[in-house]
């Protein structure tokens, strides 16, 4: 692609009308939408590199439906732009995976770079992601990193499940991997070649979630103009993936158990059932055993989708996989990124190493990135590292610890915090620069 395409997410249609024309003009062909069905309808037809997005839309908060995007469309960069005085919108915005925000009316000027910007990197991780693709891979086993034992045997039950048609429901912590899992189950069945259709359950409410699978009929509801092909179609012969199973609304938990046990579903506002052939994956961070117990979940719906069920480890239960799993998103990220960084200092990865991982391989892969676009040398160290990063103790520190782990520990902890500035450090530790020094060299602290 060239310039583009765009697509502008906004309910106010003199400014969406203007954004357009000043990107048309530069070249860019642009896509509008007013509201966020309206967007997903885009995207469902549509390979969109960037994304200026409103806050406030009719039926969508701006910052939640960001999260949602980049879930399904990571490649995608998404510009929030926010209302004058709730600049708290943008920054969760790019926490949320936004690559910037403009205040409404008065960043006028920073419109065309910063989407200029946006776009070179949506060309990037593209000309990456294609690259991966003949590399061939993408999606198998192999993208699964780790040697422990811990991981290794949830592979192990994953390889035999695949060659099944089994329904699979993976049990993990939100960012341990349950989709990359989904993903290489699929590639290694029988049904490798055919579709593999991801859907957030908690990314959509009731009713947008139910016409998103299974479809409407023309004047099922306001809006409906005409057929509309639902997920569970487009994943025919192949599999679909529901994370966040626990999620989804009771009424929707009994059209699912329908589709598990018939392979089949009624359209919204039809009464013809449609005939599918699909696997089904299912994937939640929540008990579901102890919920369909409680009335929480339907417990017929639980037992047909825990017919095999993959506990996936958390981070922190598969500690010796941080240095491989790091190596593995710098080789990755450094070169998106455009830096040459050759590896990453002992102290850095130390602390990588004690770090309680909440949120396991998806945190991890934020903090590299992150340090990898604030590293200064070809090395990544704990400068790059977030200033809170050990606010809480490190998870290898016990109660059983001797005392030269935990003054260790405490002395990282500090440094990092003060982004490695050691004269600072040691005014915090109450100790002179010259001991610092001889604890760092005890320690192999560099």
């Amino acid at each position: 692609m060239s310039n583009g395409p765009i697509l502008i997410i906004d309910d106010e249609d003199q400014l969406r009308s203007l954004m357009a024309r000043l990107l048309t003009r530069e070249g860019y062909t642009v896509t509008e939408a007013r509201d966020a069905r309206s967007a997903w309808k885009v995207l469902e037809k549509t390979d969109i590199a960037v994304i200026l997005s409103d806050v406030r839309l009719p039926d969508a908060n701006g910052v939640e439906l960001t999260l949602a995007l980049k879930e399904k469309h990571p490649d995608t960069e998404i510009i929030v732009l926010t209302a004058y005085g709730n600049i708290a919108d943008g920054v969760q915005a790019i926490k949320n995976g936004a690559f910037d925000y403009l205040t409404k009316g008065d960043d006028n000027n920073r419109i065309l770079p910063l989407v200029a910007k946006a776009m070179d990197k949506a060309r990037l991780q593209q000309r990456v992601r294609t690259l991966e693709d003949k590399l061939g891979g993408k999606h198998d086993f192999s993208r699964i990193i780790g040697r422990s034992s811990e991981i290794m045997a949830a592979v192990e039950l994953a390889r035999k499940v695949a060659a099944t048609d089994v329904t699979v429901l993976l049990l993990g912590e939100t960012g341990s991997g349950k989709e990359v899992f989904a993903q290489a189950i699929h590639r290694a069945s029988a049904r490798g070649n055919q579709p593999f259709v991801a859907v957030n359950c908690s990314a959509f409410g009731k009713e947008l979630l139910e016409s998103e699978l299974f479809g409407y009929k023309a004047g099922a509801f306001t809006g409906a103009v005409k057929d509309k092909r639902g997920l569970l179609e487009e994943a025919h012969q192949g599999t679909i993936f529901l994370d966040e199973i626990g999620e989804m609304a009771t009424e929707l938990q009994a059209k699912l158990l329908r589709v598990l046990e018939t392979q089949e579903f009624y359209k919204v506002g039809d009464s013809k059932p449609v005939k599918v052939n699909i696997r089904i994956i299912a994937a939640t961070n929540r008990d579901l055993s102890g919920e369909s117990e409680t009335g929480r979940f339907r417990a017929d719906l639980y037992y047909r989708l825990s017919a095999f069920q993959i506990q996936l480890p958390s981070l922190n239960q598969r500690r010796k996989d941080i240095p491989l799993l790091a190596d593995y998103f710098l080789q990755q990220l450094a070169p998106k990124n455009g830096r040459r960084i050759a590896g990453m200092t002992p102290a850095f990865m130390k602390a990588l190493e004690e770090h309680s991982w909440k949120g396991n391989i998806r945190e991890l892969r934020n903090v590299i990135e992150r340090a990898v676009i604030l590293a200064d040398g070809p090395q990544l160290d704990t400068s790059a590292l977030p200033a809170d990063f050990l606010q809480a103790a490190p998870a290898s520190i016990s109660a059983s610890a001797s005392l030269a782990e935990v003054e260790k520990a405490h002395i990282l902890r500090v440094l990092q915090s003060v982004k490695g500035n050691k004269t600072r450090a040691a005014e915090i530790l109450q100790i002179g620069l010259t001991t610092l020094y001889n604890k760092l060299k005890e320690y192999q602290i560099v």
